[in-house]
């Protein structure tokens, strides 16, 4: 009986100990992008701007070579038509840039366009950096990505 009390505690030592490391993992791998908001629709950063920015195929894809479709609208809500992207990003923490060149290579109409050349190639926090040239002004916006 003493055998079996000494396993069931052993057990629940064990079971306790990988509990708090995969909370611990999980809560780490929450913080990953130091806190930023990883929404994909934001405001721009003076505000000029509401920018969403998906992956075409829905999600997220490491190691793949992806296109995003970005919409950028005006502070009122109207499509801003015909305005001029480019893209950065990188991985912060790393104080590295993205492995490809991403290009804005189509206005799709309604405030809408076509980023081609995205890559994350490992996982980690991520950041696209948009820079918005329109009639309104210049803009940047910055999502946050978490792979």
């Amino acid at each position: 009986m003493a055998s079996l009390g000494r396993y069931l505690l052993i057990s629940a030592g064990i079971t306790a100990a990988l509990v708090a490391i995969v909370v611990a993992i999980y809560m780490i791998r929450a913080d990953r992008n130091g806190g930023q908001d990883i929404a994909r629709a934001k405001q721009s950063e003076s505000g000029l701007f509401s920018v969403t920015m998906q992956p075409e195929k829905g999600q997220v894809r490491m190691g793949e070579t992806q296109v995003w479709l970005v919409t950028v609208k005006s502070k009122e809500g109207q499509p801003v038509e015909n305005a001029a992207l480019h893209v950065s990003g990188g991985m912060p923490e790393q104080n590295q840039g993205l492995p490809t060149s991403p290009q804005a290579t189509g206005y799709l109409g309604n405030g809408r366009y076509r980023i081609e050349g995205v890559k994350f190639p490992v996982p980690g926090w991520w950041q696209l950096r948009l820079w918005i040239f329109a009639a309104a002004g210049t803009d940047t916006v910055v999502f946050n990505i978490t792979l």
